[in-house]
């Protein structure tokens, strides 16, 4: 796969000593039974200004419960889609695309970490939804933070699961070194779950988001947040510190972090992990 293969070259190129055989033993170990996926889901495609945005909503919109929209990670998405079934059990979800990845139509332009929030602001406005949570995985939370720092009236809150970039590894070598080091923790399937949507990436769509989330910083975007807000932090997570987590939500407004079991990607492994204290942000803005 292409996009696995930029990956895989990058991490040797920093990573001596290694070779390609010792990071296949890492992904390709024996595993348990991936988790399943949702078995229905409603499949949507909203035009703005940044391009044409994908989205697959589950579970119902429920009376008090505001919607959920969830943000794609580092080029993937479809990985979220059993944690996003958990969270469908208590309110409407949607997972979104960002422009130029996974199932979304090309953007209109190059785009930053800001660009790609205000896609999501002008999804927001465009279909109508009011007083959501908008939730990001990895990457998705800088996307996340974005959104909400630029439409704190339809975003009520926001959650950051597995945050990036923490400033203890925030370069590119550091980064894909911690990653490698997270990619240990068994995660079945993933890498398989990952393939097409790497593939659809490609080389240069991977650098891309590499680079332009490389250079944004979290930490001023939560600190400007009007809204409450929730960071996740798997215990096992090689790419974040609790020393992190607590600088990072000292310097919100009204924020607060949890931990939850697993590794970085702990949202396949163990997909019902944030559902309870999502609910619980969800219960403090409604």
């Amino acid at each position: 796969m292409q996009g696995f293969a930029a990956l895989r070259d990058l991490l040797l190129r920093t990573t001596p000593g290694r070779t390609a055989a010792d990071l296949s033993r890492v992904t390709l170990q024996a595993m348990p039974t991936p988790p399943q996926l949702p078995s229905e889901m409603l499949l949507r495609y909203t035009d703005v200004a940044e391009g044409r945005i994908r989205t697959r909503v589950l579970g119902q919109r429920r009376e008090g419960v505001p919607p959920i929209v969830v943000v794609q990670g580092m080029t993937v998405s479809d990985y979220l889609l059993p944690a996003c079934g958990a969270l469908g059990a208590w309110t409407e979800v949607h997972l979104l695309d960002l422009p130029g990845y996974a199932g979304s139509g090309e953007p209109t332009r190059w785009l930053d970490v800001r660009g790609y929030g205000e896609a999501v602001v002008h999804w927001l406005e465009g279909t109508g939804l009011e007083r959501a949570i908008v939730v990001g995985h990895s990457s998705g939370t800088q996307v996340a933070a974005w959104a909400g720092v630029l439409d704190p009236a339809r975003v009520a809150a926001v959650g950051l699961a597995s945050p990036t970039v923490d400033p203890r590894v925030r370069s590119l070598p550091k980064l894909l070194f911690r990653w490698r080091l997270d990619a240990r923790e068994p995660s079945p399937g993933l890498e398989a779950n990952h393939g097409p949507e790497w593939k659809r990436a490609g080389p240069r769509g991977i650098a891309h988001l590499l680079r332009v989330h490389l250079k944004d910083r979290l930490e001023d975007q939560v600190s400007r947040l009007r809204v409450p807000v929730l960071a996740l932090r798997a215990a096992d997570d090689r790419l974040t510190t609790e020393a992190w987590m607590d600088e990072l939500m000292g310097s919100a407004r009204e924020g607060s972090w949890s931990q939850v079991p697993g590794a970085h990607a702990f949202v396949w492994v163990y997909p019902d992990a944030w559902s309870a204290p999502l609910r619980q942000l969800a219960e403090r803005v409604t």
